[in-house]
C-alpha cells in the first residue's frame, strides 16, 4: 500500500505487483514496513490550509485554494473534508470521505450547481478528482491488510537512503492500481515518492513525489508534493500555507450538513 500522505495528498495521502503475491511468498519484513508507516504519529485531527495547482503543457497554471480536514474517529475511522474557496468556478465545491474501521470507505461530493451531495460509488474510484491527477482512491485510507507488501531494496532517493516498498492488492477489484512501489524515508516514515501502476502493466503511469518534508508540532509532514500523469506530463502540485494539528476538531465537521453548507463548515477554519 502506499503510504497515508494525509498531509497533501492524502489526507491527502495520500495513500501494486503485477502479479498478486501468494501466502507463502508474504515478506515479513514488506508488512512490518508498511505497518510501521500506517502507524506513525499523525495527530488526533489535522487543519491544512493550501493551494491545489494543476499545470499542462502549454497552458498557464491553474490555482485553487482549499482547506482540508482530517481528524481520527476512533474505532478505526478516519474523517477528512476538503473545501475548495476559490476561484469563484470552484468555490464551495467539497468532498466528504469517511474511512471504516474495517476498510470500506464513502465519499460524498459537493457542487454547488446541483446544491446537494452526490455519493461517489466505488465504480468511480478511479475518477480524477476535479479535474487533477488525484483518483477518489487517493484520497481514501487504505489498511494495510487490503495489500499484500514486500520489501525490495534500499535506494537511494534525493540523497536519503530510502526502503523500497511493493503493495499489491488482495482484491484486485478493490484498487485501479495493479501495484504501488513507494520509496519510504527511513526516520519519517513518510513515502518520499510513489510509482502507480495499472494491472498488468510493467512500467508505472503516474507518480507522486514529495517536494518538502518538514516537522510541524512534533509530526513529520508533506507540505509540497507533486502527482504527475507520466504519459501526458499533466501535474497537480499541492502545497500546505498552514498546517495545524490537534486543534480538537468537532466530529460534526465531517457530515453531510457541513459538506452542504460551506458557512457551517467555515467556522472551524483556523
Amino acid at each position: 500500500m502506499p503510504p497515508r500522505t494525509h498531509h497533501w495528498t492524502a489526507a491527502l495521502a495520500l495513500l501494486l505487483a503485477c502479479c498478486m503475491l501468494t501466502p507463502a511468498q508474504a515478506d515479513p519484513k514488506g508488512e512490518r514496513l508498511a505497518r510501521q508507516v500506517y502507524d506513525r504519529p499523525d495527530g488526533r485531527d489535522l487543519t491544512t490550509r493550501g493551494t491545489m495547482v494543476l499545470q499542462e503543457r502549454g497552458r498557464a497554471p491553474r490555482t485553487r485554494e482549499m482547506f482540508i480536514y482530517r481528524r481520527d474517529q476512533g474505532g478505526g475511522e478516519v474523517s477528512t473534508l476538503i473545501r475548495f474557496t476559490a476561484p469563484g468556478d470552484i468555490a464551495d465545491t467539497g468532498l466528504l470521505t469517511i474511512d471504516h474501521g474495517a476498510g470500506e470507505s464513502d465519499q460524498w461530493v459537493y457542487l454547488p450547481a446541483l446544491g446537494k451531495p452526490r455519493r461517489i460509488p466505488a465504480a468511480r474510484q478511479g475518477g480524477r478528482f476535479v479535474g487533477s491527477d488525484l483518483f477518489y482512491e487517493d484520497l481514501r485510507d487504505r489498511r494495510v491488510a487490503l495489500d499484500e507488501h514486500r520489501w525490495l531494496r534500499q535506494e537511494t532517493y534525493e540523497g536519503v537512503r530510502t526502503e523500497v516498498l511493493e503493495s499489491t492488492p488482495v482484491d484486485p477489484g478493490n484498487s485501479v492500481y495493479g501495484k504501488r512501489l513507494s520509496w519510504i524515508h527511513p526516520e519519517a516514515l513518510v513515502a518520499l515518492r510513489i510509482d502507480f501502476f495499472r494491472p498488468g502493466q510493467s512500467q508505472p503511469f503516474k507518480r507522486f513525489t514529495a517536494r518538502r518534508l518538514e516537522r510541524i508540532q512534533g509530526y513529520w509532514t508533506v507540505t509540497d508534493s507533486l502527482m504527475t500523469d507520466l504519459g501526458s506530463g499533466h501535474q497537480t502540485r499541492m502545497t500546505s500555507t498552514l498546517t495545524r494539528y490537534d486543534r480538537g476538531l468537532d466530529p460534526v465537521l465531517f457530515s453531510r450538513r457541513a459538506l452542504e453548507d460551506p458557512v457551517f463548515e467555515s467556522r472551524f477554519r483556523p
